[in-house]
């Protein structure tokens, strides 16, 4: 014969529609006497009905945990086993305040325990009479629970401060969560399933309070405020890699307001309406007319200084959006806006200056571009000390310095203090201010060039280290 009959198969014989079931091998039946006829009617009805009570009924003595369940249905046993959960009373402390598992929002899979109840002891199988199921796992509704133990003992709640991010001036900061107090649910759910086991109609538990945490935690507000901080760095409208508009963080803030969601996480929103008064100032601080940049080379074009900076033009494009577009982009924590611009790109020009001294006039020249700009008298090196001719670059300078030597051609010592706008070009010769004579245009040195101290002023701000010498005859 069969050793499981379903749940589905018990529904069956109960509605009349009875599997095929054999107890033992058939036996040839005995002959018939005439009494059968005035009893078997009636015995063959009662025995017919115990047959089809055993297909439907959980076995006696069965129990699911400490709930009793033999002798019924699998859905009668189904709401035996709910029906005692939700009437199990819950003391809290000794002599404390009560709840039922109804107020805690109790459950339990009752119908799969049912189920469990009837495949494994059906009333047929002798042999698992007085049996017992496990698996009794008791879920509460936590929202309901604490609503109803806050009710019952309300000194043992507190309710948890959340985290905050907090703007202090120029940036922000986390303000950490403090823990609440509240029964412990696990302890409760544990409780009441030893209590269910145990057969019991009531538990006891200790009401004491645990920590309860803050959904909202302090790492979530460390993190946000971190966020907040890049944000403030980055905070602008560009207009390509350049910030045209600098955000600052007051006005940053301004526009921002900081929330949490349902789930106790942290949210950013920004005001369009606030940030279009910005908006509508753009044209003027990004608009600009393109300028010309002026580069300072060598002649081998080496790049020295740049006398002009030079700038791209730039016209803003439409800004209808603007706002609101970068209202949503600030609630996703980037703040660097790109521009719609067209740019026209700078020029670059170039200039290549030489300073040229002639031996033979004993005057230098200054070109810009293979012309002469300027040109004044010097004085080079005397006979026996000249000054060498060749081709150089500026190496070094200085504003002031004191000059001391011997003089090649007369071999006596020499002292000049405070010579001005001093830059050397060849070793130990350089340009340099004389305010020791005033004989210029006539060899005067010990093999420098100098010149009177305000011309030697101008050559020192017009030719950058780098700049090209060349000393001919």
């Amino acid at each position: 014969m069969s050793e499981v009959i379903t749940r589905r198969e018990a529904d069956d014989v109960a509605s009349g529609d009875a599997p095929d079931v054999r107890w033992a091998p058939a036996e040839p039946a005995p002959k018939r006497r005439r009494l059968g006829l005035k009893i078997g009617i009636p015995v063959g009805i009662v025995t017919a009905g115990a047959v089809a009570a055993s297909l439907v009924l959980i076995a006696p003595g069965t129990a699911v945990a400490g709930i009793p369940v033999g002798g019924q249905t699998a859905d009668m046993a189904e709401g035996s086993i709910a029906g005692h959960l939700a009437n199990l009373t819950i003391t809290l402390g000794e002599g404390g305040p009560t709840v039922t598992g109804a107020d805690l929002g109790a459950t339990v899979d009752a119908s799969a325990l049912a189920d469990a109840a009837f495949s494994q002891s059906p009333m047929w199988n002798v042999g698992a009479w007085f049996s017992t199921v496990d698996g009794l796992e008791v879920s509460l509704d936590e929202a309901q629970a604490h609503e109803a133990l806050r009710a019952a003992v309300p000194d043992l709640y507190t309710d948890p401060t959340p985290a905050a991010v907090v703007f202090t001036g120029t940036g922000y900061e986390a303000q950490p969560a403090i823990d609440g107090t509240g029964i412990d649910l696990a302890a409760l759910t544990a409780a009441i399933e030893g209590a269910v086991a145990d057969g019991a109609s009531q538990a006891t538990i200790d009401a004491a309070s645990i920590p309860v945490a803050s959904v909202t935690t302090t790492e979530m507000a460390e993190a946000t405020a971190a966020t907040l901080t890049e944000m403030i760095a980055e905070a602008g409208f560009y207009a390509g890699e350049e910030r045209v508009v600098p955000i600052s963080a007051k006005r940053l803030d301004s526009w921002l307001a900081i929330g949490t969601d349902e789930s106790g996480a942290f949210t950013i929103t920004a005001d369009p309406a606030a940030v279009q008064k910005t908006v509508d100032g753009l044209a003027d601080k990004v608009n600009q007319d393109p300028v010309t940049a002026e580069i300072l080379t060598s002649e081998k074009g080496t790049q020295l200084v740049t006398i002009v900076e030079g700038q791209d033009g730039r016209v803003l494009g439409d800004t209808s959006n603007i706002a609101s577009d970068y209202a949503a982009q600030l609630s996703t924590g980037d703040a660097a806006y790109a521009l719609p611009v067209d740019v026209t790109p700078r020029e670059t020009v170039t200039t290549t200056r030489l300073a040229e001294v002639d031996l033979s006039e004993q005057r230098l020249y200054l070109k810009e571009n293979g012309k002469v700009i300027d040109t004044w008298l010097i004085s080079s090196g005397r006979p026996g000390a000249e000054t060498h001719t060749g081709r150089y670059s500026i190496g070094w300078r200085l504003e002031s310095q004191d000059m001391s030597g011997t003089a090649r051609d007369s071999g006596l010592p020499y002292t000049r203090e405070g010579v001005p706008w001093v830059m050397y070009f060849n070793g130990n010769q350089a340009f340099h201010g004389a305010y020791w004579h005033n004989n210029f245009g006539n060899q005067m040195s010990a093999g420098c060039v100098n010149m009177p101290p305000n011309l030697a002023k101008k050559l020192y701000d017009w030719l950058p280290n780098g700049g090209d010498v060349w000393i001919h005859s």
